[in-house]
C-alpha cells in the first residue's frame, strides 16, 4: 500500500548512531484507519528519534500536535492538545515477531520498519477516555470534589449484633483464628 510507505523507515542502509525521522499525521491517517467517526481533524507531528547500534535499535516516538475529538458531555467539537512521548526498542534476532509492547524482534536483513501502526497507537494511548471540552473542564473537577471519593458516613461506635438474631438463640461458637486476631483488634 503506498500510503504506508510513507511510514516506513528504511533500517538496513542507516549507519550506526543517532537518526531523526519526522512525519505528518493529518486526516488522511485517520480515514486509513477508520477513525474519522472519533477524530474530527488532526494536525500532527510525529518525530522518531532512532538509535541504532550493533545489536539492536531505541525508537523514542515524540508526538505533538492537534486532534479534533468530540465532547463526551456537550457533544461540541474542540481541538485536543496532544503532546505524548513512547519508546520502542527493536532487537535483532532470527525471526520477525513482537516480543512485548515494547520489544520487537526484526533480522538483520530487515529492510524497514513501518512506524504507521504504532503512531496509530500511540495516539489512541495518548487520547484521554473521557474527552471533555476545555470549557467543560471546570465542572467536572467540581463534580469530582463532591461527589466520588468522598466519605459519607463515618462512626467511631463499636459494632454492635445485627438485630435480625434471635437472643433465644445459643451463640455460634468464634473460629479461634478469628477470636485471637479480635483480641489484637481491640488491644487498643
Amino acid at each position: 500500500m503506498k500510503f504506508l510507505r510513507t511510514y516506513e523507515i528504511d533500517v538496513i542502509k542507516l549507519n550506526e548512531g543517532r537518526h531523526t525521522f519526522e512525519f505528518n499525521v493529518d486526516d488522511e491517517f485517520f480515514k486509513f484507519y477508520e477513525a474519522t467517526d472519533w477524530v474530527k481533524g488532526s494536525n500532527l507531528t510525529v518525530k522518531v528519534h532512532l538509535n541504532k547500534t550493533a545489536s539492536l535499535m531505541e525508537a523514542n516516538f515524540e508526538i505533538e500536535g492537534i486532534v479534533g475529538l468530540t465532547c463526551d458531555r456537550s457533544l461540541e467539537e474542540f481541538d485536543y492538545q496532544l503532546k505524548h512521548e513512547e519508546f520502542m526498542l527493536y532487537k535483532y534476532g532470527q525471526i520477525e515477531q513482537e516480543i512485548n509492547e515494547d520489544v520487537m524482534m526484526i533480522t538483520r536483513d530487515t529492510p524497514s520498519i513501518n512506524v504507521a501502526q504504532l503512531i496509530y497507537e500511540f495516539i489512541l494511548l495518548a487520547i484521554p477516555a473521557k474527552k471533555i471540552h476545555p470549557d467543560y473542564l471546570d465542572d467536572e473537577e467540581d463534580e469530582f470534589d463532591e461527589g466520588e471519593g468522598s466519605v459519607v458516613y463515618v462512626s467511631d461506635e463499636k459494632e454492635t449484633e445485627s438485630s435480625d438474631t434471635d437472643p433465644s438463640q445459643p451463640k455460634k461458637p468464634v473460629d479461634p483464628r478469628w477470636e485471637i486476631l479480635n483480641k489484637l483488634k481491640n488491644k487498643d
